[in-house]
């Protein structure tokens, strides 16, 4: 496509002054930067810069977070939101310890085969961690291609990405893989944003396809997304966990306990549908559930 290699150079020209600082930046602690990459799916960064520190210090390594009850890990999660992530991370930690003598391992296959690992996860590992010459595709590069080499009728459109990739592969340097991923997902989250992309201080403007063509659209929430009294069911689940964080270990709280402080008023409806959604989440590792008599009770995993 036309204006690859000025893009290439402005990008890094524009990195080398504008690049964010970053905690799990310039480091090669594959730890480290696997729980930096697992908090960053689906969290904003500043979040990310708030806990990164803190879950280190309660599991300073892998064999450590191996070591820990789940539900320490899932407390220590607190704030993070997608708790499935807490329980991923947690399992990862015991398997590389168990089949990987506690070192995480260097090939794409065993890495993305891990509990919580998915294509891009594996990638920015390698490119991360061990200098491998990957590209990495996340949300932010996936835009930015988007915009950049096709035209996008608005700033919501995106084009699919099996069509990113080879794109993505294809512009790779042969020096230089690291800081040109980091790059690419700062010009991504910083300048050409989701929303209210900085087109006039973007430094490839010159050369994208899709600005002064596409028009700003406000996102919506998807009416797909399932409901439950007013709130969507991922964000009740969310707040189940919260309450059950807030018990001490070896405790456990009945369903109509939990009942009472997810609703006010709670109906005889909210019990049956609670107790679904309390067996999907044991189904996820995240609950553990007892019956006492005819009362069901629950606790962190």
């Amino acid at each position: 496509m036309r204006g690859q290699a000025e893009f290439s150079r402005k990008v890094i020209s524009w990195y080398k002054r504008e690049g964010r600082t970053l905690p799990w930046r310039g480091i090669r602690d594959p730890y480290r930067i696997l729980v930096s990459e697992i908090m960053l799916q689906q969290t904003q960064v500043q979040r990310v810069l708030e806990k990164y520190p803190v879950f280190l210090k309660a599991f300073p390594s892998l064999r450590t977070l191996a070591r820990a009850p789940r539900s320490t890990v899932i407390r220590s999660w607190q704030g993070m939101g997608y708790n499935n992530r807490a329980v991923r991370l947690h399992l990862l930690a015991q398997t590389v310890m168990e089949s990987f003598d506690g070192k995480l391992p260097e090939d794409y296959e065993s890495l993305h085969a891990l509990p919580g690992i998915g294509p891009y996860t594996a990638r920015a590992v390698l490119s991360s961690a061990f200098g491998k010459r990957e590209a990495i595709v996340d949300i932010n590069v996936r835009r930015l291609f988007s915009r950049v080499f096709w035209r996008m009728p608005t700033t919501r459109t995106m084009r699919p990405e099996k069509e990113i990739w080879p794109l993505a592969e294809s512009l790779l340097p042969k020096k230089g893989v690291y800081d040109w991923n980091q790059a690419l997902m700062d010009m991504g989250a910083t300048v050409c944003r989701a929303r209210n992309p900085l087109c006039d201080e973007c430094p490839v403007s010159e050369v994208c396809h899709s600005r002064a063509r596409m028009k700003s659209t406000v996102q919506t929430t998807s009416s797909k997304e399932a409901h439950y009294r007013g709130l969507p069911v991922r964000i009740r689940r969310g707040h189940i966990i919260e309450r059950l964080r807030n018990i001490p270990d070896g405790a456990s709280v009945s369903i109509h306990g939990i009942a009472a402080q997810l609703f006010d008023p709670h109906v005889p409806e909210d019990v049956p549908w609670l107790e679904g959604v309390l067996r999907t989440l044991e189904k996820d590792g995240l609950v553990q559930l007892k019956r006492r008599g005819r009362i069901l009770r629950a606790a962190l995993r």
